[in-house]
């Protein structure tokens, strides 16, 4: 069981990131082991989607020790603004 859980991500992801939204799913029925995240943030201006995985696997390192399965979706404002559209 990790001992992470969705408001302790959120918290980092918004600190760290300077995100304007983040949304996190706990997937694991309660083990904490299996994440899923949305992520907003001018941090990924002009990045490409390796570049930004990356920047939030860097941010977690430590965390992501522990958990055995993330998935994110990492958005720059305005590509969230046009996902928000569809």
């Amino acid at each position: 069981m990790s001992k992470y859980n969705a408001k302790y991500l959120e918290d980092k992801l918004k600190e760290q990131l300077e995100a304007t939204y983040v949304q996190v799913s706990d997937d694991s029925d309660g083990c904490g082991g299996k994440f899923s995240v949305i992520i907003v943030s001018k941090a990924f201006e002009g990045k490409s989607l390796l570049q930004k995985h990356r920047l939030v696997n860097t941010t977690l390192a430590e965390e992501l020790k522990e958990i055995h399965a993330f998935s994110q979706k990492s958005y720059t404002p305005e590509e969230w603004e046009k996902v928000q559209s569809q």
